[in-house]
């Protein structure tokens, strides 16, 4: 069962500013604010600038400061081998993610430094993780499925088997 359906799709970080669409200089920090709308999650980046003179008001579901680095290149793939945040990003973007699997794919990709944990809220279906990837600064809310020590043993199995099946 996924308690937020459609709302995965939150667009990767900005390369300017949301407000002054001036561009983001490298090493320059700047502010992420998510909002709930109707069709899900909406996200801005904004400068120091525009963040001192938004209306303060309009509050964000989830917020946070970061540091602005430009993507690298992107390699060429040797081989079309889906690896785990391959398989993290084919599964969260599905139509009914599993939500056991994605939320151990998440926790494998962040001790692998690749995810970082922004934020956690609680939401109307219970509590989300809220995940940035560092290098492209794509955000991704991942709902925390209260896995039971005794379940752990039987999630692992079933995202090695997608991580063998997809190899």
């Amino acid at each position: 069962m996924n308690p937020l359906p459609n709302e995965w799709a939150i667009k990767h970080r900005a390369d300017a500013c949301a407000s002054t669409h001036r561009p983001f200089a490298p090493g320059e920090y700047f502010y992420t604010l998510l909002f709930r709308d109707a069709d899900g999650y909406r996200r801005e980046d904004l400068s120091e600038e525009a963040w001192l003179n938004r209306n303060e008001n309009i509050q964000p579901f989830s917020l946070w400061k970061t540091r602005y680095e430009p993507l690298p290149p992107a390699a060429p793939e040797p081989l079309a081998k889906e690896n785990a945040e391959q398989l993290f990003r084919r599964l969260i973007a599905s139509k009914n993610p599993p939500p056991n699997a994605c939320y151990v794919l998440a926790a494998m990709l962040e001790r692998k430094r690749v995810l970082k944990q922004i934020n956690s809220e609680d939401a109307a279906n219970g509590r989300v993780l809220i995940y940035e990837h560092g290098p492209t600064g794509d955000v991704f809310i991942v709902p925390d499925p209260q896995l039971r020590l005794d379940e752990l043993e039987d999630v692992q199995n079933e995202v090695a088997s997608l991580l063998h099946a997809a190899a």
